[in-house]
């Protein structure tokens, strides 16, 4: 019988299923993995490109589907500029298509509706993606302690699952969104502006009060900021779970 880490490291190859716009940047590509070991909110995948010349170009992204075992799985991809990867993926690739697919990796910055103590989520632009993953997770199973999502774009356009966000909040079922953004904040605008900081945390109750599993994903230097705000507000380290992008994160998304 083969165990869960030993299907998680297997390559798998994928299928591309669906491809949508999020944002001008932004797209979610569905895939079908045959195979597929299901994953938690939070992790992430290996992907492989190979080309004719055998060359091969290999990234990691975060899921941005909910939990579950289902083959089908998606991963939204930001178009970084000159992106080697992200570019194909934007550019080049088609319904149809095959790529390699090694995952879920990943049990750190991870979410389980099996332990749930409430969420707090942080979000800096594409950062929200495996945060999504947890929220469509946490919606999917019916779990009931509070969760609250600040959510940083530097525009209103650039807003990723804006529809989606909306829609899970005004159902309620004890989540509560707050945007903010950094950047030509527009007539009427009646979320946050400018950067997250520790009053704007403390006023929307990003607070340690319950205890709750705190999960901060973004460019690193938004990251890093958050969390020294989170600890000076008494939040406890071990609670407070980070993934990074960008030049010197790990994970792309």
């Amino acid at each position: 019988m083969i165990n869960a880490a030993t299907a998680a490291a297997q390559w798998r190859v994928a299928t591309v299923t669906a491809i949508r716009a999020e944002t001008a940047t932004v797209k979610t590509i569905s895939f079908d993995v045959p195979g597929w070991p299901g994953h938690l909110g939070g992790q992430h995948v290996d992907l492989r490109l190979t080309a004719e010349d055998g060359y091969v170009a290999q990234r990691s992204y975060s899921i941005a589907s909910g939990a579950g075992t289902s083959p089908q799985i998606e991963l939204t991809i930001d178009a970084v500029p000159d992106g080697e990867v992200s570019g194909f993926l934007h550019e080049e690739l088609r319904i149809g298509d095959r790529i390699e697919i090694c995952g879920p990796i990943g049990s750190y910055f991870a979410w389980s509706a099996e332990y749930d103590y409430g969420l707090l989520l942080i979000a800096g632009g594409s950062g929200i993606v495996p945060l999504m993953s947890m929220l469509r997770s946490r919606d999917a199973a019916g779990a009931t302690q509070p969760a609250r999502l600040l959510y940083s774009s530097r525009t209103i356009d650039r807003i990723i699952y804006r529809s989606e966000l909306d829609r899970l909040a005004a159902r309620g079922a004890q989540f509560t969104l707050t945007h903010t953004l950094t950047r030509n904040v527009p007539s009427g605008w009646t979320g946050e502006r400018g950067r997250i900081g520790r009053v704007m945390l403390t006023r929307r109750q990003f607070t340690p009060a319950g205890n709750p599993d705190v999960y901060v994903c973004g460019p690193t230097r938004f990251v890093e900021t958050i969390v020294e705000h989170l600890i000076k507000m008494g939040h406890v380290a071990g609670r407070v779970r980070t993934e990074r992008f960008g030049p010197t994160g790990a994970i792309r998304t």
